[in-house]
């Protein structure tokens, strides 16, 4: 390839739309700019790339303003069955060749990916073939005789090697637990069964992750057809002991694509015929189609949409002609690359693997992730417990919640209690958290003690900020003593994390501290140490997004200037992704401070870009960013300086970021969570030196670390770790958030 100017690179949206590919769009677009590169968007996936022309559009900083917070794909997206054949290819080829494009971003599925590598493998034989039929010449040929594949996988199915998630996936996910949290109150008022059936095609991703975070009473997805010929004497065993334990409403969900171990479809309708048969309860099936993919992706998507759009303009601008296709995607919480073509075969080896009637090992093609998650489910769904193993010494576990409320701590209790009942134990609810425990305000927990915590808000326990004074642990240590405690587990944020630390540091003067602890980070600011993620903290940052998509809906009508003030007290994490999920152009985050230089250079690009045709300015605020420049300082400021060319509001978010029924990210990261923490309280309880410890997600992997440790973790004073894996990401915040003339953020 040419090396005497920019690369020209292009990317195209192809197969099933998916939320979040947007966001990839932007992305790409404004760091190929910000790069010196030139870059296209081909129009309508691989059927704009056959036709070339008007479908193969340059596009500009501008091109890609306020299209952030849209489903869909606003460049288009069709299947293309031309593109299988060699004619197909070749006019792709003849097209790309005439904008002197050397370079591909391919978003989409399987097909989609494999369609960018067959287009790269015979790129040298269709060039010579275009040459050859004189429609190109040898020096553009020569000029361009390598093409540089990066492929991102944009499906709801969640079905794709060499990516945590799909862009999309997590959408789908929010669409179907809103339906059947909905559903579920209509179900309880008539005591009716509810089928759901799911998108996912082969893949019972949507499906399981949707009942775990439902709390539904069945689940049938592809990788784990039912064990037994008559499933469904089983399945309706379940729900009718469950209607006997006092549920009300029963919740089906069936994954499209499931089937017996015959290899017979398993549809939503047979599970509705069987269920009024055997059951005899009144049944609905709902079929959600595509609903699970439509409107706007959540601040998940949007946020991973960005991170790996810009990294495939990276990724593509330091590509060789030797270099084979590569894979963008998450893992680990990191951007992660790896070759397209070996996790395209290892996703059809798990298809290959179902076909064979295979199915454990198409469970262990899926990962430890959707592995661990089906056993839990597996136990959460049991109408009672199984009975204790014998032998068993059965121990007492209390489980309270401290800090500030965030959304999924109840979805943690819930998982705990059930799963430490499943195991032989007890459990114990501590109210009022840390005050509660004081005073003594310990009871019993049952197995339908917590039925229906699975999408509550708040935390039905109780919570407060207290942590206990000196004078106080002797009530602590003889509460745990005549409640006969052995081990407790904290679900919540900075103050219940130095509750427990305060306890542990007392083992030596109280004997009852000397049981295992277990600190769940629950926190929607994000604060914690050890974890990358808190529970709550997904929550959070939709109901900004949410609110901040509205604002701009009203605020560009106006020409106005928005300064949002959000939530996270002296860590930024909150604002700085809401920036990134929002397309807000300026962030002000408590790790940086504003200044009066700050503000000046903000005030003169907004003043320029209202004056070039500019609609809308939108600014982000931690509410501790600085104790001087408030938001009202910042609101006046912008308003007063603007001197009629716009005018400025401020916005400030307040509690309704900590309310709110948790959403399905924090839902299925409570319960990881949870099962961890009840696995550790079990095997620490028969210790003579238990650990006390808090949990925490570091680089994707689960893991405990010494509650010991927490101060040297931490800047006490600003009550945040001393290192925040985000921080890593402003500068791609930074380079996108850059307004063009005229455009929308």
């Amino acid at each position: 390839m040419s090396t005497s100017r920019p690369k020209r690179l292009a990317l195209l949206t192809s197969g099933g739309d998916a939320p979040g590919m947007n966001a990839v769009v932007r992305a790409a677009v404004r760091t190929a700019l910000e790069r010196g590169a030139e870059v296209f968007a081909i129009e309508e996936g691989y059927q704009g790339l056959v036709d070339g022309g008007e479908r193969i559009r340059r596009m500009t900083w501008d091109s890609v303003g306020g299209i952030l917070h849209r489903g869909g794909t606003v460049i288009g997206t069709a299947r293309c069955s031309e593109m299988r054949g060699r004619e197909g290819r070749l006019s792709a080829a003849r097209n790309l060749l005439k904008e002197r494009i050397d370079g591909l971003v391919a978003v989409g599925g399987d097909g989609t990916l494999t369609g960018a590598d067959a287009l790269r493998r015979e790129w040298p034989g269709l060039l010579a073939e275009l040459v050859e039929k004189g429609e190109a010449t040898a020096e553009a040929a020569r000029a361009h005789a390598h093409l540089v594949v990066v492929g991102l996988v944009g499906s709801i199915d969640n079905d794709m090697a060499g990516t945590d998630m799909t862009i999309g996936a997590d959408t789908a996910l929010h669409r179907i637990v809103e339906a059947v949290d909905a559903l579920s109150s209509t179900a309880a008022s008539h005591q009716r069964t509810f089928v759901v059936e799911v998108m996912g095609r082969d893949c019972g991703y949507l499906a399981l992750m949707s009942a775990l975070a439902t709390g539904a009473n069945w689940v049938l997805i592809p990788e784990a057809p039912p064990d037994v010929d008559d499933w469904e004497a089983r399945m309706v065993e379940v729900l009718r002991e469950g209607r006997r334990a006092g549920r009300r409403h029963s919740t089906v969900i069936v994954a499209e694509g499931a089937r017996d171990r015959h290899g017979e479809p398993i549809s939503g309708e047979r599970v509705r015929r069987v269920l009024e048969e055997r059951l005899r309860a009144e049944s609905r099936v709902t079929v959600l189609g595509h609903v699970q993919r439509g409107g706007a992706p959540s601040a998940f998507d949007r946020t991973m949409g960005t991170l790996l759009g810009a990294a495939a303009v990276d990724e593509i601008l330091g590509m060789g002609p030797d270099d084979g296709p590569c894979l963008i995607g998450i893992r680990e919480n990191r951007v992660f690359r790896s070759p397209l073509m070996e996790n395209v075969q290892k996703t059809r080896s798990v298809g290959e693997a179902m076909a064979a009637k295979e199915f454990d090992r198409a469970m262990e093609l899926r990962g430890v992730g959707f592995r661990s998650s089906f056993r839990i489910f597996r136990t959460l769904v049991r109408a009672l417990p199984h009975e204790p193993r014998p032998g068993l010494r059965p121990r007492r576990f209390a489980i309270l919640t401290a800090g500030a409320p965030a959304p999924g701590m109840n979805t943690a209790v819930r998982v705990a209690v059930r799963l430490a009942i499943d195991r032989g134990h007890r459990a114990a609810g501590v109210r009022n958290g840390f005050e509660g425990l004081v005073r003594g305000e310990v009871e019993e927990l049952g197995w339908m003690s917590v039925h229906g915590w699975v999408a509550l808000g708040g935390a039905e326990l109780g919570t407060n900020r207290t942590v206990p004074r000196e004078e106080e642990l002797p009530a602590i240590a003889r509460t745990l003593e005549k409640g006969q405690i052995d081990g407790l587990l904290v679900v919540g944020g900075w103050s219940a994390y130095e509750a427990a630390h305060r306890l542990v540091a007392a083992r030596g003067e109280h004997r009852a501290f000397r049981v295992p602890i277990v600190c769940l980070p629950a926190a929607i600011d994000n604060n914690l140490p050890g974890s990358e993620l808190s529970i709550g903290a997904d929550t959070a940052l939709n109901s900004i997004v949410e609110a901040v998509d509205k604002i701009k809906q009203s605020a560009v009508a106006w020409k106005r200037c928005v300064v949002v003030e959000v939530m996270g007290r002296r860590c930024g994490y909150l604002a700085a992704m809401a920036g990134l999920a929002t397309g807000a152009e300026r962030v002000y985050l408590p790790e940086e401070g504003i200044t009066l230089g700050d503000l000046q250079r903000d005030l003169d690009l907004l003043v320029s870009g209202f004056a070039q045709g500019k609609r809308l300015g939108l600014m982000i605020r931690n509410e501790n960013a600085s104790p001087v420049f408030t938001t009202h300082f910042l609101r006046t400021l912008f308003e007063s300086e603007g001197r009629g060319l716009f005018d400025a509001r401020e916005a400030i978010l307040g509690h309704l970021q900590q309310g709110g029924n948790p959403t399905p990210f924090d839902r299925i990261l409570a319960t990881r969570f949870a099962a961890r923490a009840v696995e550790l309280l079990c095997d620490e309880s028969v210790k003579e030196d238990p650990a006390a410890v808090y949990l925490g997600f570091e680089k994707g992997k689960l893991q405990p670390f010494p509650l010991e440790g927490f101060p040297a973790a931490v800047e006490a004073v600003e009550q945040r770790p001393r290192e925040q894996w985000w921080t890593n990401l402003l500068p791609i915040l930074r380079i996108l958030a850059q307004p063009g003339p005229g455009a929308a953020a």
